[in-house]
Parts: structure tokens; sequence; C-alpha cells
């Protein structure tokens, strides 16, 4: 059996020698390295001795502290997950409703606009709606509204569920997107502070139900509303 074991107090060859002898005249200790610039004893025994015994060997030397070298814990790392695997519940979602509105659309591109937004709203705020408390807890962290009235966050997959049953209605479509372009402008300024600051937080899009961290991927998915509210207005004006 090897031990390594930590000892303070020895400033020159003699005390590396001194000690090495005392700690070797123990019974069961068959060989004694000692390192004097580390201030370890590197110790092999035939049979288990304990650090009591060690110590007790340099009690009449108690300028030599001898005591057991611990191994360091290896700090924790959380295991690394891919940007895909991270975001699969947000791209799945995308997925789902850009086929569905190219499918109802026929490819046609303006009314396949359309109904991707419908379906984003609509998707978007059932999550939401699944925990609004945990949602407005958490879009409570980075949106500028919700921090200063938390009621906004209660409000908001509301606002969302509006917008996407307006969409699907094609109702008052020029309102509604200005009511889009504003409530979305909004939303984006508290995720690119966010983002721009590196701030490690839970991104709500999604509401409590997925653990998704704030990144580029919700800028693209704020960025995309206003795009398309945009795009909508010119046509239309």
């Amino acid at each position: 059996m090897t031990h390594t074991y930590q000892i303070t107090g020895m400033t020159c060859s003699s005390c590396q020698k001194r000690v090495q002898e005392l700690l070797q005249n123990t019974p069961g200790i068959t060989r004694v390295e000692i390192d004097l610039a580390a201030g370890t004893a590197v110790v092999d025994m035939s049979t288990h001795v304990s650090t009591e015994a060690l110590q007790a060997a340099l009690k009449d030397h108690p300028k030599y502290q001898l005591t057991e070298k611990h191994k360091p814990v290896p700090a924790y790392e959380e295991p690394k997950v891919s940007w895909v695997t991270t975001y699969k519940p947000v791209l799945l979602i995308l997925g789902y409703v850009l086929t569905v509105s190219l499918l109802a659309g026929k490819w046609n591109i303006w009314p396949t606009m359309r109904v991707f937004m419908a379906g984003f709203f609509l998707v978007f705020s059932l999550f939401k709606m699944l925990d609004l408390s945990g949602f407005a807890d958490s879009y409570a962290m980075y949106d500028i509204l919700a921090r200063k009235f938390r009621v906004w966050g209660y409000i908001y997959p509301f606002v969302e569920l509006g917008l996407g049953l307006a969409f699907v209605a094609d109702f008052k479509p020029i309102a509604v997107n200005i009511i889009t372009l504003i409530v979305m402008s909004v939303s984006i300024i508290g995720v690119l502070q966010s983002v721009l600051n590196k701030r490690k937080i839970k991104c709500a899009c999604l509401g409590a139900v997925f653990n998704l961290p704030m990144s580029t991927i919700t800028i693209i998915e704020d960025g995309l509303m206003i795009a398309m509210s945009v795009i909508m207005l010119i046509k239309m004006l």
C-alpha cells in the first residue's frame, strides 16, 4: 500500500533526513520518499498504518506536522449538449408550423406568411398558458415591461392568442400587423439586452414547460415576427 502525506515544518535537507528516518522506523513502513520542495512524503506500507501512528512518530519534533494529502475534487462540469439538442423543441415547433403554412398557403408567399404568423402565436401562447405564473416569473427577468409591471407577464400570452386568432380569421390585417410590430418590437428589446450582456437566464418563449437558455434564437424568433409584420404592412399600405 502506498499513501501520500503532507508534511510542514521541513526547511532543509537535515529536516528531510530526520523525518524520513522517523517515519521509516515506524512498524509496517517499508519505504519513505520525501519531496522537500513539495512538502510531501510518499510512504509504502506492508500493512495499513494509521495517520495517527505516523503523527506519533513525529511527536518529539512538534514543528513537523503530518496530515493526509487529499486528492482535489474535480470541478463539476455540465455535460456538453449540442445547439440542436438544446433548442430541439423550438426547432420542431417552427418546422411543424412552417410545413402547415406552406401547405395551407399552397406555396403562395402571402397566405403562407399569414398562416405561419397565426400558427406561431397560437402554439407559443399555448405553452405559455400551461403555467402562467411560471411564465410571468421567467418573463419578468428580462422583458422591459414585465420587469416593471408583473401583470404584463400574465397578459402577454393572451395577447399572443388574440393575434394568432386574428391572423387565422384575417381580421383587420393592417391593425393586427401594426399591433404585432409594436408588441414584438418591445419584446425584443429585453431579449437583446440579455443576450448582449451574456446573461445566463431562462428564455420564456415556450413558457415554463421547457428550460431553454436565452440566446440568439430568441432574437431570431421575435425578429422574424417583426420582419413579417413589416413586409405585410408594406404590401397592404
